[in-house]
């Protein structure tokens, strides 16, 4: 998936000012990259799975 610059990258409103965060994007898919390594990869998830991950997390249901 091509990643065009008019899309948005958006980051949690806790992160801390030190950039220490991932950065998504949603379009078609949902990309996902490291903050602190902007020009670095990307990965990138069908809706579906993001919604199992964000899901997941929200239910506690990923260990650490």
């Amino acid at each position: 998936m091509e990643i065009t610059e008019t899309e948005v990258w958006r980051k949690s409103s806790y992160s801390n000012g030190q950039s220490a965060c991932v950065e998504v994007r949603m379009a078609e898919a949902v990309a996902a990259r490291d903050s602190k390594c902007a020009d670095g990869p990307v990965l990138t998830f069908g809706t579906g799975q993001w919604g199992a991950f964000v899901a997941g997390v929200a239910e506690g249901r990923l260990g650490r």
